[in-house]
């Protein structure tokens, strides 16, 4: 299974804010989508950066309360981490493991296509096994 497949599933859309967003307005969009990152795009097609919870967090241990009125490009992730539509679930898994991030924007000829989470892949990956479960079940029940 690769990236585009899921995509295909759970919806090609990736939220954006522009780099001048404030990071208060940022952990805004991040409460209310109910999601972990945001892909930071000044144009709405390139990937400027990612700005993740992570990255607010290590920016509230270094600059405080004074973070909420910083802007997203001075505390995203830079360049950020990308994939492209035919790389494969158990690639991306191991390099989320390998550099201990947990999202990868889905960029496929410079255009930004969507993003996927590390639950995404988890849950790809479990549909997988489950399939493969059943079909050797029926195959047996059948063989039976």
């Amino acid at each position: 299974m690769n990236v585009e497949t899921i995509l295909r599933h759970k919806g090609a859309t990736a939220v954006t804010i522009r780099p001048e967003t404030t990071i208060e307005a940022a952990v805004e969009i991040l409460r209310r989508c109910g999601i972990g990152a945001l892909v930071v795009s000044g144009d709405g097609d390139s990937v400027d950066g990612l700005l993740a919870e992570r990255d607010i967090i290590f920016g509230l241990a270094r600059h405080g309360a004074e973070l909420l009125a910083m802007t997203a490009a001075e505390v995203m992730t830079q360049p950020a981490p990308t994939c492209e539509p035919e790389d494969s679930v158990q690639t991306l898994m191991a390099e989320m493991t390998n550099r201990r991030i947990r999202h990868f924007p889905v960029v496929s000829e410079g255009r930004l296509t969507g993003i996927v989470s590390i639950g995404d892949l988890v849950k790809s990956r479990l549909d997988e096994i489950e399939f493969e479960a059943h079909s050797l079940r029926s195959f047996i029940a059948g063989a039976a």
